[in-house]
């Protein structure tokens, strides 16, 4: 990628005006003629993350996604490529895997057909007894278009969606300078939550609940309605980007902040130099990114070579249309992602993969989402069924566990005959914005 790629500028994400006004009404979170517009003009539509490239490193490596009746599998090839296919025998249809591993070719567990890498049927028996012909060489397995961005694999079931680049315009320009392929998944979850998918999409676009949901963030990341900025492109990518700075509304309860004061120390400044809190939390920062610029190479944040002035300190929380929100930090990023159930639009899975950047020296890592983690790919994805909490306890207090803590009353709240349509701040326009572009694609008007 250019490193001097030029980014469109984005319309301003707390502006109403840039809204039509279409209703959020409570239907869309439960309905199932609803759910069926989705998959329609959705989900076969749009481009999907099947897992990271990290787990394709050799010939024959292959992830499995499923997503609600259909499965995927997408495959390293021979001469480095990567190739995606329907998870269906070219026979009659059979799965041909259950999970993510690593095979020299794909054998059919019904009648033993063999598919090679590039999915052509290798071997069949009695191959000389079809009408059609010997399948071997002739049959294969349905192809879809893959590509790799970001350290993630692509896939799209619509041989006619724009490209990779094109449908993620303009994010490959605006994160160009982070390299997101080095990270290291230190977390991998895939939580059961009883609530409609499009949930964690509203809530991943504002952050007007963190004062009341998450209480331990103003101290470290300054949210209030005036520090970030809000930003959304017409394709429904939006992003607010944060100070990694204390909150001068929010201030810790007697005096002081730990968390900011030891990033401080990290990077050689004396916290107990600003007079005021004001100044620790304002010049603390602008120090902060002077000696982050300064230092970087000296303590083995190598990853920070091509950041800019913003990203070496701040938060840009990113929404990609219309299921996968990813948040940038300097040392980290945090991959959040819904899908619905196959059955039930009142329940979906909710995908958290915690990943960070190799510093040197460094063997464990804060992964920001899910606690301190050795730093290291986490070797399976934990399946737990949130069940209020009970499921995942090791998440206790932290910001997701708190965000899905909200998921049921919610859900439960779309049904009420006392809700209509949502009564939106200015620092909320990027979630009706959402339900904009949403329309636009059931509706036939996208992409």
């Amino acid at each position: 990628m250019n490193k001097q790629a030029s980014v469109p500028p984005p319309m301003n994400g707390r502006d109403p005006s840039n809204l039509r006004g279409d209703p959020i009404t409570g239907d869309r979170y439960f309905s199932k003629e609803f759910a069926q517009k989705e998959w329609d003009h959705l989900w076969t539509k749009i481009w999907h993350v099947a897992g990271r490239t990290a787990e394709l490193e050799e010939a024959g490596d292959y992830v499995v996604h499923n997503f609600m009746k259909e499965s995927v599998i997408c495959v390293r090839q021979h001469d480095g490529s990567v190739k995606a296919f329907y998870n269906s025998c070219a026979h009659r249809g059979m799965r041909l895997v259950q999970d993510s591993s690593s095979v020299d070719a794909f054998t059919c567990p019904y009648h033993g057909w063999r598919h090679g890498l590039d999915g052509v049927v290798e071997y069949a028996q009695d191959a000389d007894d079809f009408v059609k012909g010997n399948p071997c060489g002739k049959a294969k397995l349905k192809e879809l278009r893959c590509e790799t961005w970001g350290g993630f694999v692509w896939y799209t079931m619509d041989d006619n969606a724009p490209s990779l680049h094109d449908y993620l315009y303009p994010m490959m320009e605006v994160y160009q300078r982070y390299d997101m392929e080095k990270a290291v998944r230190v977390a991998w979850y895939r939580i059961a939550l009883n609530a409609n998918w499009k949930f964690v999409t509203d809530n991943f676009s504002e952050s007007y609940h963190t004062r009341t949901a998450h209480p331990q963030v103003p101290p470290w990341i300054d949210q209030d309605v005036d520090s970030a900025r809000l930003e959304i492109w017409p394709n429904g990518l939006g992003r607010t980007v944060q100070p990694m700075r204390p909150s001068l509304t929010d201030r810790p309860e007697g005096g002081g902040n730990a968390m900011f004061e030891g990033e401080l120390r990290k990077w050689d400044i004396d916290p107990d130099k600003y007079e005021t809190y004001e100044e620790f939390a304002i010049q603390g920062w602008k120090d902060l990114k002077a000696a982050k610029r300064k230092l970087w190479k000296e303590k083995g944040y190598l990853h920070y070579e091509h950041l800019n002035e913003e990203e070496i300190t701040d938060s840009p929380h990113t929404v990609m249309f219309p299921n996968v929100t990813i948040s940038f930090l300097p040392d980290n990023l945090v991959f959040f992602r819904s899908e619905p159930h196959p059955d039930d639009p009142e329940k979906c899975y909710f995908d958290l993969w915690c990943m960070a950047f190799p510093v040197e020296g460094q063997t464990e890592v804060e992964s920001i989402m899910a606690g301190i983690r050795p730093l290291e790919e986490a070797t399976h994805c934990e399946h737990r069924d949130f069940d209020q909490g009970r499921g995942i306890p090791e998440l206790a207090g932290q910001i997701v566990y708190q965000d899905m803590e909200l998921a049921e009353g919610m859900q439960a709240g779309m049904h009420s005959r006392g809700y209509s349509d949502a009564y939106l701040s200015a620092q909320e326009t990027k979630v009706r914005f959402f339900h904009e572009v949403l329309n636009d694609w059931i509706e036939g008007r996208k992409p």
